[in-house]
């Protein structure tokens, strides 16, 4: 699948194991390419071909098996083919075959226009990373969000906390533009926004998610992209600060709405 922002950028979207997405960011008048949490390195690389790209960076957005393991192999595959130095990035030592360790704040050109900034989101795992893209003129805009933000949910609270999450949702993710685009790490979108309904059973801009969701999967399509704005509306780990959602989880306080509405999602 295919994504265009006006001519400037390309989102081509990759399936990897039994529900992973791996993606490729190209900036269309260069063809440089950048692939983010390429774990299945020959379908990378397949596509890098059959579309005419240049592979020159990787985005790991974080350091577990099912987002960074085909980094190493990637790497050794296309200095093979193209004789070049694959760099890797990533927030986090763990990243495999890592070549560049970034932080928060810190930009990475991709082409000559689409710049990438790393937002520090640690929680899922310490040292997660998610990458807002946008061009020069800041009209394309799109953000990979492994798996820190998932469209209508979020990540485990493998190695963080509550806090970190309402901040990294909330604080961080939140204060995007809007019609920012949502590419995540997995296809978890219908079961997500079944969730949802049980904490917001009212919420029509959730139920209407819900069928259009559905609909796509039920057509072989993914789910991705959101927007920011979708989540917002419809992702009750972004609407912690919401009446209902805090009336749902017993609480005055979004961070322990964030907590009880976690806990509730890892049984269900």
């Amino acid at each position: 699948m295919l994504t265009s922002f006006r001519r400037i950028m390309d989102v081509l979207v990759l399936n990897a194991w039994s529900d992973n997405y791996m993606y490729l960011l190209v900036e269309q008048a260069s063809k440089m390419c950048a692939a983010v949490d390429p774990v299945e390195p020959e379908k990378i690389l397949d596509a890098v071909t059959k579309h005419g790209l240049t592979l020159s960076l990787v985005l790991t957005t974080h350091h577990r098996a099912d987002h960074a393991s085909g980094n190493g192999a990637l790497a050794k595959k296309w200095k093979e083919k193209s004789g070049e130095k694959l760099i890797i990035y990533g927030g986090d030592k763990r990243v495999d075959a890592l070549t560049n360790l970034v932080s928060d704040g810190e930009v990475i050109k991709v082409g000559h226009t689409l710049n990438v900034k790393c937002l520090a989101t640690p929680c899922h795992t310490t040292g997660h990373i998610c990458y807002y893209v946008s061009d020069s003129t800041k009209d394309c805009r799109a953000v990979f969000t492994g798996d820190t933000l998932f469209l209508g949910g979020c990540g485990r609270f493998f190695e963080g906390t509550p806090e970190q999450m309402h901040h990294a949702l909330l604080g961080s993710l939140g204060k995007l533009p809007p019609s920012t685009k949502v590419y995540c790490g997995h296809e978890y979108t219908v079961k997500n926004l079944e969730f949802g309904l049980t904490v917001e059973p009212n919420n029509k801009a959730l139920q209407e998610r819900l069928k259009h969701a559905k609909d796509l999967r039920a057509r072989g399509l993914p789910t991705v992209p959101g927007t920011i704005q979708d989540e917002l509306d419809t992702n009750p780990f972004m609407r912690v600060d919401q009446t209902d959602v805090l009336a749902h989880a017993k609480t005055n306080n979004p961070i322990e709405a964030m907590r009880v509405i976690r806990c509730e999602k890892d049984r269900f």
